[in-house]
């Protein structure tokens, strides 16, 4: 059927045959399509999205009239760097790593609104804008302090923004806070005066306890000083009453044993022999009475 009057295949015809099988090759392969592992298919219908959304495998469409646009709904990672000011007008460098996906559902209504740029359209500013505005909640020493909960609230911020639109947040991390040359200068001057004053604060403590140690060392010595004169005084008070009444029985003793015979008998122990040369009045006797024969 190819071959022309003289039995020779005619090329022309041949072109066209090839021409045909490979148009019919492609309308038929224009009839199906395959949507990948973790992907949506969106139908478009003549430039009209479609809210039927084709899951992943192998599915039929019309050939020249629908188009599938693939969306990936995988956990994509995003990294954004951006400046914003604290609490205190600091400015804060931000990278943040954000990894979000799109909603299979929504797939069509992302892809009808914003077309298949939506990380440049919706996720990017939209970082930008939640980030600068829970930045000027806090000041800049206090991000520092409080990064996990500047990340916790970035990332409620970040959901309740875009889940509407069909965009979830999986996770964020705030991999660098920079700030500026002078403000680090001025933290680290403060650490400085800081840890100047703890330094002076604890000689000054340690002098306290050492003088309180020497004051209650001198309290202790004066007490025993102290106590050891009561002691002391006492002693003495209890040798000088044992003395008096020792003295006192003694002559309480030496009292009671003298009697007129013992007072004659030490008079005369003591005399000497000689009468007292003076003279008496009348009617004195003398101290010794010298018997007369």
């Amino acid at each position: 059927m190819f071959r022309n009057k003289n039995g020779q295949l005619s090329l022309g015809k041949i072109i066209a045959a090839a021409v045909a099988i490979i148009a019919v090759l492609v309308i038929i392969a224009s009839c199906f399509t395959v949507v990948p592992a973790g992907h949506t298919g969106v139908v478009v219908n003549m430039g009209r999205v479609s809210e039927s959304v084709l899951q992943e495998g192998f599915h039929f469409k019309a050939p020249f009239v629908q188009e599938i646009v693939q969306i990936d709904n995988r956990i994509v990672k995003l990294e954004v760097a951006t400046d914003a000011f604290s609490k205190d007008l600091q400015t804060v460098s931000t990278v943040l790593a954000v990894n979000y996906r799109i909603a299979k559902n929504m797939s069509y209504s992302i892809y009808k609104e914003v077309g298949s740029g939506f990380e440049e359209v919706l996720v990017m500013p939209a970082v930008n804008e939640v980030l600068k505005a829970v930045v000027a909640k806090y000041t800049a020493s206090d991000l520092v302090a409080s990064r996990s909960e500047v990340s916790v609230m970035l990332d409620e911020e970040l959901n309740s923004k875009l889940n509407s639109r069909g965009i979830f947040i999986e996770d964020l991390n705030i991999i660098d806070w920079d700030f500026s040359a002078e403000y680090i200068a001025a933290v680290e001057a403060k650490q400085v005066a800081e840890q100047n004053l703890i330094k002076t604060r604890t000689e000054q403590e340690e002098q306290i306890v050492i003088a309180n140690a020497e004051a209650e060392k001198k309290r202790i010595a004066a007490q025993a000083d102290s106590d050891s004169a009561i002691i002391a005084a006492k002693a003495e008070a209890e040798r000088i009453r044992i003395e008096a009444e020792a003295t006192a029985e003694a002559n309480r003793i030496i009292t009671e044993s003298l009697n007129e015979s013992v007072l004659k008998y030490k008079t005369i122990e003591k005399w000497d022999g000689q009468l007292p040369r003076v003279s008496l009045g009348e009617g004195a006797a003398p101290l010794i009475e010298v018997p007369v024969e």
